[in-house]
């Protein structure tokens, strides 16, 4: 498949996705989760995927609209993950879609162009494909294994170059990175790396964010 023409997309300010979170409350009740989401973002965060597998759709509904008042008030773009009912329902700011979720053409049919859409590619053709298809951004991986979702399969740096390559917007790498591993991307042309863990899993997701924030800063700074 050739690399496509640039188009118009979405008007996202790939700066945004420097320090980029996917939240996960597990073991957090709801002021526990929007106290770290906040933290985080005073912290450093500056982009926000909520992403639920266990709540209902109202339960999910309320929670979104809870975050969005903590993520516009610091200007942090928020987009539900998988979802597209529920990002359509609260106006949220996009939603991200994976391999196995709607396909981003139907997404951004139904959301029209005003709305975020980002997907996950793990191989240059689902890179094109989800760009062709009208993706803003992708988020490649899993860089290394993660404890975050069942099956984990790794994309090795040299396919994350790659996809960078291939398409002309912003690519994000995922999995399992934290301040002490994100050295392997030294010279990658990533727009920024996406974490749960590494920030939802500290003691002090503020102070996380912000070595995280630095570490990242220090390694593409370098590109």
């Amino acid at each position: 498949m050739e690399r496509p023409q640039t188009r118009t997309t979405t008007n996202l300010d790939k700066s945004k996705l420097r320090l980029y979170l996917v939240t996960d409350s597990t073991n957090k009740d709801e002021r526990e989760f929007l106290s770290a989401l906040e933290a985080a973002i005073q912290g450093g965060v500056s982009f926000v995927q909520i992403r639920e597998k266990t709540k209902t759709t109202r339960e999910y509904m309320d929670l979104v609209t809870k975050a969005l008042a903590i993520t516009r008030k610091h200007g942090v773009p928020l987009i539900v993950d998988d979802r597209v009912d529920i990002a359509l329902a609260t106006d949220a700011d996009g939603v991200h879609l994976g391999q196995d979720d709607m396909p981003v053409a139907i997404a951004r049919r139904i959301l029209g162009s005003g709305k975020i859409i980002g997907a996950t590619t793990k191989t240059v053709d689902q890179a094109l494909l989800a760009y062709n298809e009208g993706a803003d951004y992708l988020g490649v991986g899993a860089i290394y294994p993660t404890t975050t979702k069942v099956k984990t399969i790794l994309t090795s740096v040299e396919t994350l170059n790659d996809i960078c390559s291939a398409v002309p917007i912003p690519v994000n790498a995922i999995g399992g990175l934290n301040k002490d591993n994100l050295h392997v991307l030294k010279g990658s042309p990533i727009a920024g790396i996406c974490v749960v863990s590494a920030i939802m899993k500290a003691d002090d997701q503020r102070q996380a964010a912000s070595e995280l924030l630095s570490t990242v800063n220090n390694v593409l700074d370098c590109n």
